[in-house]
């Protein structure tokens, strides 16, 4: 009984706004649950001023006034949020009432809602005659982009990506896909026409375009295919941790993430290459993309990179009841994979977090942590780590770590710069429309060592004129020398 009092207790500032489910309401409910519960918002707000601040919400509240739908609404307010991150929080339709939504529209509704969507009439057949005659490749031809076949064509200054072939409902033949403007900057509209800009457009060898994290496929006029691009793309498209062999000196760990439901595989291919890795000179580990997950699951990477002592600085955890209900999660719902030692944890983190409210409180008895290991191994000599920006989180976090190898040199572009204020706690608004994102922790690093709208920068810069396919030959040549 105890416990059930305590739970709606918790839950009591959720609901302590109105019902009213209007985009204003809801607005003013994630600004408040934001200030009193996000573990970095005094930090923001000391850096950038309580002036600033005000400005910003003054501006999103005219916004919000005159928003009625709950889509739209969300969009804002996620801008809203834009002000103290860009990563490690959000704020998200929850699905059920988007699939809900959905359902009340007939396919014939949904055509409907995008009639006048703007689009272009060619004539395929005269087009593919034009590509056809063209001495040389640009953007221009017919593309493919599961579960989309795409025709771009330049009209005037840009170039225009219409519809060939889609589902028929939410897309339909001759509707502007995307545009590639005189700048090299794009604009992809996604299922719903909701559209994302990107400031640049990468031409892969005549057979490939990269559009942010979206990659097009030519598939007319034919080319020669590339192997090494093809190789890329099944290197950076892989979803399990691999190894390969690049050379007699050098091998390569692909890990395309580190999400706790991950390691067991990680740890897998380890072990089970772990003897080759300790006789080969050189190791590349691939981690392009890999957005992060959990800290356990590079341990078993830590051994092959140990040089001395790793120094790990902790976290705060900003104490408030509702930040406190994720400790009796873990204890309470079985999805989070807690075992009893892991729950004797919670119990006992929830009780020291409940002493200090208001306050923010460290879990563990030093602020920084020591790993070493027993070997120093002669085997790789040489480490290279191709890192980003879609690096971030815990990725950074085995990032810190690997620094501070004397084997360890980091290869590629700056991460994305989302570290210091983290573990994420989401709950849902007043009235379930959507779920709110934000931190619970903040980086003991803060303020001598900030990684967050920073990122992590590489060793070795590779710059646009090496292109991402040929991101390990560069890697395993520097390596070599």
């Amino acid at each position: 009984m105890q416990k059930t009092i305590l739970t709606l207790l918790l839950f009591l500032p959720l609901f302590s706004f109105s019902q009213n489910c209007d985009c204003t309401s809801n607005f003013e409910w994630v600004k408040k649950t934001f200030e009193e519960n996000d573990a970095g918002f005094q930090f923001v707000i000391d850096r950038k001023g309580e002036k600033a601040y005000e400005q910003h919400n003054k501006t999103f509240r005219d916004q919000v006034s005159k928003i009625e739908e709950p889509k739209a609404c969300t969009q804002v307010i996620s801008k809203w949020l834009s002000f103290f991150r860009s990563g490690h929080v959000s704020i998200q339709m929850i699905n059920q009432n988007q699939s809900q939504s959905e359902k009340k529209q007939s396919n014939q509704d949904i055509i409907d809602s995008f009639k006048d969507w703007d689009k272009i009439d060619v004539n395929l057949k005269e087009f593919k005659k034009y590509l056809s005659s063209k001495n040389k490749q640009d953007y221009e031809g017919i593309w493919v982009s599961e579960p989309y076949k795409i025709g771009i064509k330049k009209v005037g200054n840009e170039y225009l990506g219409f519809i060939i072939e889609a589902d028929g409902v939410y897309w339909t033949k001759g509707q502007i896909k995307l545009r590639i403007k005189e700048d090299n900057s794009s604009v992809f509209y996604f299922r719903n026409h909701s559209g994302q800009e990107f400031k640049s457009v990468n031409l892969l060898e005549d057979n490939y375009l990269e559009i942010g994290s979206i990659t097009l496929k030519r598939v007319f006029p034919k080319v020669t295919p590339n192997s090494k691009i093809e190789k890329y793309f099944s290197t950076i498209e892989a979803t399990n941790p691999y190894f390969e062999e690049i050379d007699n000196e050098t091998v390569l760990l692909r890990i395309p993430r580190f999400w706790g439901s991950e390691k067991k595989k990680i740890d897998s291919v380890i072990n089970e290459h772990k003897a080759k890795i300790l006789k080969t000179k050189n190791l590349i580990i691939d981690i392009r993309n890999n957005g992060g997950g959990s800290d356990n699951s590079f341990h078993e990477l830590l051994p092959f990179l140990y040089t001395n002592s790793i120094r790990t600085v902790g976290v705060q955890f900003k104490s408030t009841l509702l930040n406190n209900q994720r400790m009796l999660d873990f204890i309470n719902n079985d999805e989070y994979g807690f075992d009893e030692k892991g729950k004797k944890w919670a119990k006992e983190s929830y009780d020291k977090l409940s002493k200090h409210i208001g306050e923010f409180v460290m879990l563990k008895e030093s602020p920084v942590t020591e790993t070493t290991f027993d070997t120093i191994h002669q085997y790789p000599k040489n480490i290279g780590i191709i890192i980003n920006e879609n690096n971030g989180s815990t990725t950074e976090q085995f990032l810190l770590a690997a620094k501070q190898s004397k084997k360890v040199k980091l290869f590629g572009t700056t991460t994305a710069g989302v570290l210091d204020i983290s573990n994420m706690y989401f709950v849902n608004s007043p009235c379930n429309e959507f779920k709110l994102g934000y931190c619970l922790s903040k980086s003991m690093r803060i303020p001598e060592m900030t990684i967050d709208d920073k990122g992590i920068q590489p060793d070795y810069y590779i710059d646009k004129g090496i292109q991402k396919y040929k991101w390990v030959n560069y890697v395993s040549e520097i390596l070599n020398k």
